[in-house]
């Protein structure tokens, strides 16, 4: 079922005016999101129409604008991703870890985003090799799987890495696998001092290469002076690493990871009214706990949009990482070897290439098999009779 409320519908309502508001201040990228998601699952991309094969019922279903911004293009893209990554579990617990970057350096990111938050992936997974291999510690070789998120639940700027880590690794010699303890991984306090060291140094390179710019109220930092007195306090701060206990068994790990892999600011589903006076949604606020952890808020429409788009990566930017035993020149030969380690048998492979998952909704009629009978492109409607056909906005192409 469509949701009743959609973010696209605010763009839709509210979008020429923001972009006419803020000509000469949007990035292409921002333009290009607002554009998608205006025109996701219309006629302007075009679709084909359906048909039940028992009933006839028949039906329109638009194309999806597949970007990865659109709160209604995620799920097919994190169900294929999720199928690719099913072999790749371990019969062992894994952990979640998430790395956060202080206020006044997520500052700095987000006038920088390419360069700063290709620094948060990197300083947490090194902090996390790092400590993993020290014989203290695990001493092992680690896999993880790193998402970067940028927003929080009231899509403030909030930039920060959540990271499922196998409970063990492959000593560095490769002869056994190394099992962390049942609810314990890493030292998170140790993780955090390394992950400010590590983070702050690279990024105070970074300033000296000339690879920062800083624009508004952040323009005086483009003086190095400058620069270090911000990062003097941040440096003495504790930086907080986050760790939670083991899932339960790998179905759960993937359960995870197809709400976090493919998440975007604000899905459809928390949008509650939307009308001239503004927008009303449904947020976590983390510092309350139990059921009043779930709160309402209220935003202007213009505020609303500026939030959305403060999320929008640069182009080509991966925010899904790999390191370790699955980074990628090395997945299959390290996953190979931990399961021989482990004694456990690995994933069959007939060979045959899987047959992909048909994610059509039923005919709504009587529950019977939609195919495609028709397709018709961009800015067209399709030769049917418009009484026989009932548009569905929900089925992507």
């Amino acid at each position: 079922m469509r949701a009743s409320i959609e973010v696209a519908d605010i763009f839709r309502a509210a979008g020429a005016a923001y972009r006419r508001v803020h000509a000469g201040h949007m990035s292409l990228p921002q333009l290009k999101v607002m554009s998608a998601v205006e025109n996701c699952r219309t006629a302007a991309l075009g679709g084909h129409v359906e048909a039940c094969e028992d009933c006839g019922q028949r039906r329109i279903a638009y194309n999806s604008c597949r970007n990865r911004h659109c709160p209604k293009c995620q799920g097919a893209a994190a169900r294929t991703w999720l199928c690719e990554r099913e072999a790749d579990l371990l019969p062992v617990g894994y952990f979640h870890v998430v790395f956060t970057l202080p206020a006044e350096v997520a500052d700095i990111a987000f006038q920088n985003k390419a360069a700063v938050y290709d620094l948060l992936f990197k300083a947490a997974s090194e902090t996390m090799l790092t400590i993993a291999a020290d014989r203290k510690h695990l001493g092992a070789r680690i896999g993880i799987t790193a998402v970067l998120h940028t927003w929080g639940s009231a899509m403030t700027h909030h930039p920060h890495v959540h990271m499922i880590v196998p409970g063990g690794g492959i000593t560095p010699d490769g002869s056994r696998w190394v099992s962390a303890r049942p609810a314990f991984l890493l030292p998170v306090r140790l993780l955090g001092k390394l992950f400010r060291r590590l983070f702050l140094a690279r990024l105070v390179a970074l300033h000296d290469a000339g690879r920062l710019g800083f624009f508004g109220t952040l323009a005086h930092l483009a003086e190095r002076q400058a620069f270090l007195r911000l990062l003097s306090p941040v440096r003495k701060k504790r930086w907080v690493v986050y760790a939670k206990a083991p899932f339960a068994g790998p179905e759960a790990v993937l359960a995870y990871l197809s709400r976090y892999t493919h998440r975007v600011a604000i899905s459809n589903r928390r949008l509650i009214t939307f009308d001239e006076t503004g927008i009303i949604f449904r947020y976590k606020d983390y510092r309350c706990d139990g059921a009043d952890r779930q709160q309402i808020m209220t935003l202007a429409i213009e505020e609303f949009i500026r939030r959305f788009l403060l999320h929008v990566l640069p182009r080509g930017f991966h925010r899904i990482r790999h390191y370790g035993l699955l980074a990628g020149s090395a997945r299959k030969t390290s996953l190979a070897l931990a399961r021989e380690l482990l004694d456990v048998a690995p994933p069959v492979d007939d060979g045959k290439p899987g047959e992909p998952d048909d994610f059509r909704l039923p005919c709504p009629c009587c529950g019977g098999r939609m195919i495609v009978i028709e397709m018709f492109e961009r800015w067209k409607q399709p030769r049917g009779p418009p009484d026989q056909t009932t548009p569905n906005r929900e089925t992507a192409s």
